[in-house]
């Protein structure tokens, strides 16, 4: 999904665009970065990124288990940063909804 800088993006109605779990669709580009929206339902594989990778949770709750550290639960309005090279993988028992803000280049699941 392409986005003209010019055009207001609705989350909730890319969200209903979503054909499923773990699904990315692109929201914006800004500066270096790329937001995208991605629904959570399940458990995403275990992965690293060479880069940071901000999660902000949209709606619902999951969390972020982190390899070695305990996870760390998300609720609407929370940010977190993963940072570069901590494997990691998000899991949600019911679905909800995140944004990512990452490098265009990342890779979904990882390095």
């Amino acid at each position: 999904m392409k986005v003209e800088s010019t055009a207001a993006v609705s989350i909730p109605q890319v969200i209903g665009t979503l054909p499923g779990p773990f699904q990315q669709r692109e929201l914006a580009m800004v500066n270096d970065a790329v937001v995208r929206v991605a629904q959570l339902h399940g458990e995403f594989p275990w992965h690293y990124h060479d880069e940071d990778e901000l999660f902000l949770c949209w709606d619902g709750t999951f969390r972020i288990e982190l390899d070695g550290r305990e996870p760390v639960t998300m609720v609407a309005g929370d940010v977190f940063v993963v940072p570069r090279g901590l494997r990691h993988r998000p899991v949600a028992d019911e679905p909800a909804h995140v944004l990512l803000v990452e490098r265009p280049e990342t890779k979904q699941y990882g390095s």
